[in-house]
């Protein structure tokens, strides 16, 4: 066999195998993301995360005009050399899917984390609107300690970089009673595509590379905390959307600064009114005089700073990310995101809030 087909028969060779492997998951959650994930990702926050601008994004730039040098360098021989320019092609896939995977992907193939926990996915809806109202009285009383007026949104008095640091106390503060999210050396940055990802509806995102959690820095200030401590639950190896925001819901709760506190309400509350508005259509209008007016100035402030961005941009990188996470094992796509309310309906069922 000559060297250049060797990188991608390895291409074919990874793809059964991983595939195999998703059948697998205690195997997975053993020795990848119990195990080697966890040294992996340690190390790359302490390589790069002193890095005071997004590294990833720079690499993610620098490999995009390297590979559009090389394909308009090779423009004019496609015909005569495809085979050549295929196995090349194929070759650095092949690389690329190994590292990929290697250093963050097998995560998708992990146990759910309900197993962990030890807490179930039903839930009747009955339980979920007692939950939603449990909810609404919780925000209340935090949007009501801040503001001393339920008229009045809540404003937040840090700046993003405060936000990071003080992301870490609530991770802290949840490793205290479950030790598996026991987070250290911080690498959470501000994306330098915060623009374009603001174009595309999202928030943010787990650079798989590097390490580091890169934030939208350009999203309404409220929201930032849980947007942040769901990438760092990425960090610790949480591929699930869903668990990455419920991880994310319980280390701003657990946070000691009563703004993550409500962050993390304010972003559960909103979850359960919207699955609850699916599973009894009128819920929303029925319990939105019980929710102080300032919440409701907070959520539509969000409503209004994402509706500007609003473009087929987002429509089809949606479309793209849907299919992506549909195919490394999230069969709900981007519903997934919506399915955290499922973990905190059952965490929740015999807990105070």
């Amino acid at each position: 066999m000559k060297k250049k087909h060797i990188l991608p028969l390895l291409l074919i060779i990874q793809i059964f195998a991983i595939k195999i492997l998703g059948h697998f998951p205690g195997i997975v959650e053993k020795y990848y993301s119990s195990g080697l994930y966890l040294t992996i990702s340690k190390t790359l926050r302490i390589l790069i995360g002193w890095i005071p601008f997004s590294f990833g994004d720079v690499v993610y730039t620098a490999l995009i005009l390297v590979i559009l040098k090389w394909f308009l360098k090779k423009r004019n021989t496609w015909k005569t050399a495809w085979k050549e320019n295929l196995l090349k092609s194929c070759s650095f896939i092949s690389v690329l899917y190994f590292t990929f995977h290697l250093l963050w992907a097998f995560n998708y193939y992990r146990q759910p984390i309900n197993i962990a926990l030890s807490i179930g996915r039903e839930y009747s809806v009955e339980e979920l609107h007692d939950l939603t109202l449990r909810l609404i009285t919780k925000t209340n009383t935090i949007q009501r300690e801040i503001t001393r007026d339920t008229a009045l949104k809540v404003v937040f008095p840090y700046s993003r970089d405060a936000i990071y640091s003080k992301s870490v106390d609530g991770y802290s503060q949840l490793a205290i009673t479950h030790r598996q999210f026991t987070y250290t050396n911080p690498s959470i940055k501000g994306s330098l595509y915060s623009l374009p990802l603001t174009y595309m509806g999202f928030s943010g995102y787990l650079n798989p590379f590097t390490g580091e959690a890169q934030v939208n820095d350009k999203m309404p200030l409220y929201q930032f905390p849980v947007t942040v401590c769901h990438e760092m639950a990425h960090q610790l190896g949480y591929a699930s959307e869903s668990e990455a925001n419920f991880i994310g819901f319980l280390s701003s709760k657990s946070n000691t600064d009563i703004y993550f506190q409500y962050a993390a309400y304010s972003f559960a509350l909103r979850y359960c009114l919207n699955t609850l508005e699916k599973a009894q259509p009128g819920s929303i209008s029925k319990l939105h005089p019980l929710i102080n007016k300032g919440i409701l100035e907070n959520y539509k402030d969000s409503r209004e700073f994402w509706a500007q961005y609003e473009s087929f941009v987002e429509t089809g990188f949606k479309l793209f990310y849907d299919r992506y996470l549909k195919m490394n094992q999230q069969k709900d796509g981007l519903e997934g995101y919506s399915r955290f309310v499922e973990l905190l309906v059952n965490y929740y069922k015999n807990k105070s809030l």
